[in-house]
């Protein structure tokens, strides 16, 4: 896949690892839609940057997608990249009777997974129409193995991982390629409850990203995410153990 002169919308794009995708992509010459749900937030996070549009929207909002596609369809029609990195997560554990887990999980699968199948669909034809186009969902090293702290967000992920999967294989005969992106911990506020100080940084995602579209590889296990992932190939018990951190990654 080509990384520059493309049109890239890229959902969640104020903070992180979406920061930092933007900015490099930018770099590269490409024309970046940004969304973010804080208007404010949006338009200072990309004070600075040239040749990016912000738009105020919520993936998990109908009417809001349904507005988003149609402005794309008039105003960007040339849309060949799509970055699925929107996020939602709670921290706590199955076992506290005092959690809502059902409300939890119906957060994190409306926003990390039904929305981005809602907004890839509806923008499927825009895609397709392009000699070549690329979808990229952005899932976790928690698609293959669960952390405690994390249940339904990483249910949320494997969902996200089957889903882009069969996505890839559907697609395969057309100008649509797929990819996901999957970060270990990376040191962001999002994942400042989960010791997110002690992972890598989000310039570290965004390099591995830009590299790895280059070449068409198409599952990007960024740093700890492949030795996670090799190792639960190997001895998934162990894998789950370091997960949940009572072994470290060798």
């Amino acid at each position: 896949m080509k990384t520059s002169n493309n049109t890239v919308l890229i959902v969640g794009g104020t903070a992180g690892i979406g920061l930092e995708i933007v900015k490099q992509l930018v770099a590269l010459n490409n024309y970046v839609i940004v969304t973010g749900r804080d208007k404010q937030r949006l338009e200072t996070a990309l004070a600075g940057l040239q040749n990016v549009t912000p738009i105020a929207f919520d993936v998990s909002k109908e009417s809001d997608v349904t507005a988003l596609v149609k402005r794309i369809e008039v105003d960007f029609p040339q849309l060949n990249m799509v970055i699925n990195n929107a996020g939602r997560a709670f921290v706590y554990h199955l076992a506290d009777e005092a959690e809502d887990a059902f409300g939890n999980a119906a957060e994190e699968m409306m926003t990390n997974y039904l929305a981005i199948i809602r907004l890839n669909q509806k923008l499927m034809p825009i895609l397709r129409a392009q000699n070549e186009s690329a979808i990229v969902n952005v899932s976790s090293v928690v698609a293959f193995v669960p952390g405690i702290n994390l249940p339904t967000y990483a249910a949320s992920k494997a969902a996200l991982h089957s889903y882009t999967t069969s996505l890839r294989l559907s697609l395969e005969e057309t100008s649509v390629k797929v990819f996901e992106l999957m970060p270990p911990l990376v040191d962001t506020a999002f994942s400042k409850e989960i010791g997110g100080h002690n992972g890598i940084k989000p310039a570290v995602v965004a390099d591995e990203f830009i590299a790895a579209l280059a070449k068409n590889e198409f599952e990007i296990r960024v740093g700890d995410t492949e030795k996670i992932y090799q190792l639960f190939r190997k001895a998934p018990a162990e894998a789950l153990s370091l997960i949940n951190g009572t072994r470290n990654v060798q």
